[in-house]
C-alpha cells in the first residue's frame, strides 16, 4: 500500500505501508523513545511480532525510512490498537491516519466488530483522529500510564461491519487518496 501525502507545509511525502519487521525495530525504537516517556523494549516488541496469529504491526516507510508504526490484537471479535506513532518530523502529514486505516480495515477482514484503544486524556490530537474513524469515549482509566500517573480515555467502535462504518472508512480513504 503506497500514499502520496501532499502538504503545502511540507510537500508531497510518499508513503509505503508495510509489515513491521526485526530489520525495522531499530528505527521503531528511536520513534518510541522520542514519542512515549516509557518506550516499549527490543524484547517486547520481538513478542509481539512473534504472535503472529493474533497481532499485527506494520510501519509507514519513506524513503525507505521508517517514520511511524502501530500494532493490533485481535481476540475473538475485538480487535485491540495496541500502539501507534508517528515520527515528530512527520506529524501532520496524515501518517497516523493511514496507519489506523490500514489496522482497522484488516481487523475487519479478520472479522472483528468492536475495535477499541486507550489514549492520554490530554493528547487531543490522537483523540480527533480516533473520532474521526468512528471511536467514541467508553471510559476513563485512572492512572493508567504509570510514568505520568495519567488517564486513559478507552474509546471503542462498537459497529465496525456495518454498511454505516464501512462508509465512513470510504470517506476517510478517499480524504487520504486526495493527498496522492
Amino acid at each position: 500500500m503506497s500514499a502520496l501525502a501532499r502538504d503545502p507545509e511540507y510537500g508531497a511525502v510518499d508513503i509505503e505501508i508495510t509489515r513491521m519487521r526485526r530489520r525495522h525495530l531499530r528505527r521503531v525504537l528511536t520513534i518510541e523513545a522520542k514519542v512515549y516517556p516509557r518506550p516499549w523494549s527490543t524484547s517486547l516488541f520481538l513478542s509481539e511480532l512473534s504472535q503472529r496469529t493474533t497481532r499485527t504491526y506494520i510501519v509507514a516507510k519513506n524513503e525507505g525510512e521508517v517514520v511511524g508504526y502501530s500494532g493490533m490484537m485481535f481476540t475473538g471479535r475485538e480487535a485491540h490498537v495496541t500502539n501507534i506513532a508517528v515520527d515528530p518530523d512527520f506529524h501532520g502529514r496524515k501518517v497516523g491516519t493511514r496507519l489506523l486505516l490500514y489496522l482497522v480495515t484488516e481487523a475487519i477482514a479478520r472479522g472483528a466488530e468492536i475495535l477499541s484503544l486507550e489514549v492520554r486524556v490530554t493528547n487531543s490530537v490522537a483523540q480527533n483522529m480516533y473520532e474521526k474513524f468512528g471511536f467514541a469515549a467508553v471510559s476513563v482509566r485512572k492512572g493508567y500510564y504509570i510514568e505520568t500517573n495519567e488517564d486513559a480515555l478507552v474509546m471503542v467502535v462498537d459497529d465496525a461491519r456495518s454498511t454505516q462504518y464501512r462508509l465512513r472508512l470510504q470517506k476517510i480513504r478517499e480524504e487520504v487518496d486526495q493527498w496522492r
